[in-house]
Order: structure tokens, then sequence, then C-alpha cells
């Protein structure tokens, strides 16, 4: 095959697709060819990982556990890819050709060539949080909030950005002495990222110690979401905390969720269909760090507990004063995993669901860094009539209680969903 023959069929790699052409020419230069007769190992369970293979003709099936069934999201064919398993350089199981079969290999010293690179300068990321926040003033009460073309989006405007700009328009139209101390918001209809929000603060209250606000986000003159939120002048006063924050590996030991997603892409232990959903939509620019606590094999479609930790902050360093923006920056995350692990026993294979905030609620204890790691523990108690209900909990590194959360989602069984402006139930 020359250059551009390969260059074509790597093209149709969905784990290349997000590459530019470029990029793919460099890949298509330095691949190897590895021809295996039917039978034959193509690698070894534990086996050090020599790079990520490319079938570019034959089958090889991925060899599962005793007592697992090897469906077909375990056949690899033409366009299927694998590589290093999800806990390390290692190769999680045993690939056996079926037929004869022709791989491409990118040896691991070229394995920089599958990261896609970011179009924003650091200077820019490091302020994106801030920059989606950011609201444009039109009236003393009244601001307009954008979904920044790089700001993470879900076919619709994500949630926590609707908290967090909300938020941030409360906190403009309260003297900086008073801080929020809590919220609670209710998510109505979707919001269209194309489309400016207009937010409105309605003044309920503003006494000595304690202010109230109101926040009323619109578009298209319909209102969104609302959002309340109380603060407080800073009080002495008692203090006691009961949770105790779980014994977890410290986050400098764990992998960023952009690298962890990345093994995830390659290990064929995890189901094809799941891989290449995960190559098309892994986002580099997504502004917080996070770091799951227990990496595991679970997909959307496998049950699992309904609990969840995973430290997280924001990429970048934020303003030493402003706890204004710290906490609404953790408002901005808290959205991300939430009441959706209410669906975890229920996965299965097949199944598709739709899972949608309903109301969303917040305690903020103490002063918090949101660019300083906050622990996140996250379980849901129960889920019924359609609905899950999760409760969170926050811990900063010294394992203070910061933050206490409750979130209740929508869920159910789903046959296709398509974003759009309208009522969410």
């Amino acid at each position: 095959m020359n250059t551009e023959s390969v260059v074509e069929f790597l093209g149709n790699v969905p784990l290349l697709q997000r590459l530019p052409s470029s990029s793919l020419k460099r890949i298509a230069e330095v691949v190897v060819f590895k021809r295996y007769d039917r039978g034959d190992y193509v690698v070894r369970k534990n086996q050090d990982v020599d790079g990520v293979y490319f079938l570019l003709e034959g089958q090889a099936q991925v060899l599962r556990s005793a007592g697992e069934e090897n469906s077909q999201q375990f056949l690899l064919k033409r366009f299927d890819f694998f590589g290093p398993g999800i806990f390390g350089d290692v190769y999680s199981a045993d690939v056996v050709a079926v037929s004869e079969l022709t791989c491409l290999l990118l040896m691991s010293d070229h394995r920089a060539l599958l990261e896609k690179k970011s179009v924003s300068d650091s200077d820019k990321e490091r302020c994106l949080v801030e920059h989606i926040l950011y609201l444009e003033p039109l009236d003393l009460n009244v601001f307009r909030g954008f979904t920044p073309p790089n700001a993470p989006t879900y076919g619709k405007v994500y949630g926590g950005q609707l908290v967090g700009q909300a938020l941030a328009a409360a906190s403009k139209t309260v003297e900086n002495m008073k801080i929020v101390h809590n919220l609670h918001s209710y998510f109505l209809l979707v919001g269209e990222i194309n489309i400016p929000i207009i937010f409105e603060v309605i003044r309920l209250r503003d006494g000595n110690n304690f202010a109230t606000r109101r926040v009323d986000a619109r578009q298209k003159g319909k209102t969104i979401f609302i959002l309340f939120a109380s603060f407080q002048r800073k009080q002495q006063g008692f203090i006691h905390q009961e949770s105790i924050m779980p014994h977890t590996p410290a986050p400098e030991m764990l992998l960023p969720r952009e690298e962890m997603l990345e093994r995830r892409i390659t290990d064929p232990l995890l189901p094809r269909d799941y891989r290449n959903k995960v190559a098309n939509e892994i986002n580099a620019s997504f502004p917080i760090d996070i770091r799951f606590c227990e990496p595991n094999y679970s997909t959307e479609q496998t049950k699992s507990p309904p609990r969840l930790k995973y430290w997280f902050r924001a990429k970048g360093k934020l303003s030493d004063d402003d706890q204004a923006l710290h906490r609404c920056v953790v408002a901005y995350a808290s959205d991300l995993i939430f009441a959706s692990i209410s669906l975890n026993p229920h996965r299965r294979e097949g199944m598709r669901v739709a899972a949608l905030s309903l109301d969303h609620s917040m305690w903020f204890h103490r002063p918090l860094r949101a660019d300083d790691w906050l622990l996140f523990v996250i379980v849901s108690p129960i889920a019924s009539e359609s609905r899950g209900f999760a409760t969170g909990k926050m811990f900063n590194r010294k394992g203070e209680l910061v933050v206490s959360l409750t979130q209740e989602a929508v869920l159910r069984e789903a046959v296709t969903i398509k974003p759009s402006f309208g009522a969410k139930l």
C-alpha cells in the first residue's frame, strides 16, 4: 500500500477521525505492517504495550474472562483498533486472529501523534472557566450570558453553566461582604447553545446580615431556568462536623479525566461501540480537571453501584480574593456528573435513557478554593417514579466539609433524544 492508501484507511478509523489530515499522514509514514495466521495471538494479556493496533484486513477476537460471553462487541474487524488497558502500560486481554489478519501498528514511541492539539494557547485555556462565567451587564439587574465556542456542550446548554452564570448574576447585585451560602435552582426548558441567555435578578431581600435573590434565565422570551440564592455576611458561631471524608488516593496519584478516556478508547476489554463513541466525543477543552478515584470497566450499558467519588479543580489559577468567583466555579462544575448515577444499577446493553436535571441545590459551609483539589462524594439513595435522587458532599484536602448538595433528575428509557427548545418533560 502506498502512503495515500494508508492515509485513506486511517481516516476511517474512529479513533483517528478527530485528527487533522497532517497527523494522519505522519502516522501513515511510521506505522508497521503486522501479519498473522488464524489462531495466532496478536497480543497477550499483561504483555507490555508495544503500541496501538489498527485492523486493516481480517478479524480478531478479544478473549474475555471465563463465564463472560464473547459478543460481537469484542469481535474486531476492519477499521477497529486496540491498545493499552486502563490500568497501565500492559494489554488487558488476549487478542487472537480468527482469520488471516493484517494490522498496522503505531509503536509506543509515536503515541504522541494520537493527541489532538488544542487550538487554544495556554493563556486562553487558563481563563476558560472565567470566560464561560463572564456576563455582559445590560441594566442594573439584567445581564447577558453566552455559550463560548470552546465551552463544553452536550447538544444543549450545560446545566452547570446555567447554575454558575445565574449565581454570578445574583452575586453582582449583592454587596461584596455578603457571600452566597445556599442556592436552589430549577431547570425548566432546554437551553440553546447558539442563543444568548438573559439573566434578570430580582432583589427579594437586603438585610443587615443576609440578602436573598431570585434569577430568571430566559431565551426567546421564555424562562428556561430559575435560581434562588441566599447571601450572608461573615459571622462567628458554633462549629462541628460529623461527616468524615472517605479515604481515597491523592489526586496526584490518579489520571486526569482526559488521559483516562484516552486509555478507555484503546482498551479492548471495553465494548467496541462504546470505544468508538468516546473517541468521537472526547473534549480536550473541558475547563475542569477531574480525577476519578476508582477507575473501572463500567460503561453506560453495564450495571454498577449508585455512587461515585472524584477529585476536581478548575484548570488554571483563579483570583485569590474573589470568593464569589470560586463558588460560582464550583457551582459550574457540580452538575457534570451527579444525579445521573441513579441510573447505574439499572443500566443494560442496548438500553437508551433520558437523564435530565430537574433541580439542583447547594449549601456552602466554608470558604473554598475552586482551583485547589476538592473531593466530590456522590450517592444516590433512591430512584423511583421515573426520578433519581442524589446527594453530594465536597471536602477540601484537609477533610473539611465545604459544600453539601442534592439533585433530582428525570430518568426514563428513551427512543431517540433530539435536543430542542421546549419543555424538558
